[in-house]
């Protein structure tokens, strides 16, 4: 398959740009996998489609405010930089601008922190930076001075509102560079109401990495080379998720990140293996998933390796069409 098999016309005025008041509110599409209409409902009834003996599988990553402004004390120069993830004690990767001007060596402070930055250490061929902190609690100081990084589909500034609403109401686990934007509309009533119908709710982990926006730049998908996201998949989901599938119950995933968790984790029976790692996987047709049954998930934009691993689900073409 090429990439021009995923492609779409997608008008800019169709892309929100703030959520709903309601995290539960939004419209949801409902697309039955192997035939039969569409169903234009509310996201209030996605439990309605769940039974007793299912299992719902979220992912707790939580967003870090991984974009940090700053500057270069030699020369004034305005810096902009996107926190990866770390790669040891005080170091990280990372995405510059100016990235032309930034070499080895180059010092970055950064704003509103008293002098505190980093030092570029290298450049890597992925077009990512390597940099060294003068603190080793990076992460904490990404919670003073950070700002949340919206997508690039959001064209405005982040705002206070979304320190809260740009995370999952499940968020755990700090790592993720962008939210797992399916999880975005659950609320804690849904879940509760999901486990006094008998879903079993269970819990992995991915944090989330510029690979999710990643665009695919070459013609043929097998070309393709996902970036690795670390993943966890802890024993008792495992035990969940395997007692869930003998049963002969279902495994619903909220996300194409807890897919991908999952599937990386599954032989071709679809059961399940506890662990934890890195993970490279790139699903597309006309690959199937051995282990999840139902998948919800946004629109994604087209051409992109999220409405790929969507049309997994399903005939590519029934996918597009929706």
């Amino acid at each position: 398959m090429t990439v021009d098999d995923f492609d779409f016309e997608l008008p800019d005025e169709l892309i929100a740009q703030a959520p709903l008041a309601e995290r539960a509110a939004s419209r949801m599409l409902v697309l039955p996998r192997t035939g039969g209409a569409l169903e234009h409902r509310s996201f209030h009834d996605f439990a309605s489609y769940l039974q007793a003996g299912d299992c719902l599988v979220l992912n707790d990553t939580r967003v870090i405010p991984a974009r940090l402004f700053g500057h270069r004390p030699e020369t004034g120069g305005r810096v902009e930089a996107m926190m990866v993830e770390p790669v040891g004690e005080g170091t990280w990767t990372a995405l510059l601008r100016p990235g032309r001007r930034l070499k080895p060596g180059t010092r970055v402070e950064i704003d509103g922190t008293g002098g505190v930055g980093f030092t570029v250490e290298a450049k890597d061929p992925d077009g990512t930076f390597r940099v060294r902190f003068d603190v080793d609690a990076v992460m904490d100081l990404l919670e003073t001075a950070g700002q949340v990084p919206l997508p690039p589909y959001i064209q405005r500034q982040p705002d206070e509102a979304d320190l809260e609403r740009y995370q999952t109401v499940y968020a755990e686990h700090r790592g993720a560079v962008a939210a797992p934007t399916a999880g975005l509309h659950v609320t804690p009533e849904l879940l509760a109401s999901l486990e006094a119908r008998g879903v079993r709710v269970a819990r992995v982990t991915l944090h989330v990495g510029i690979g999710t926006f990643q665009p695919v730049s070459v013609e043929r998908l097998d070309k393709h080379h996902m970036h690795a996201e670390t993943y966890i998949l802890p024993a008792e989901t495992a035990e969940i998720v395997n007692a869930t599938r003998a049963a002969g119950h279902r495994v619903a995933a909220i996300g194409t990140t807890s897919v991908r968790v999952l599937e990386t984790c599954a032989d071709a029976s679809g059961r399940v293996t506890p662990g934890s790692g890195r993970t490279q996987l790139f699903m597309y047709p006309p690959m199937r998933p051995a282990c999840v049954d139902m998948l919800l998930t946004n629109f994604h934009l087209p051409r992109s390796t999220l409405l790929m691993l969507v049309s997994t689900f399903a005939d590519r073409d029934r996918v597009m069409a929706a």
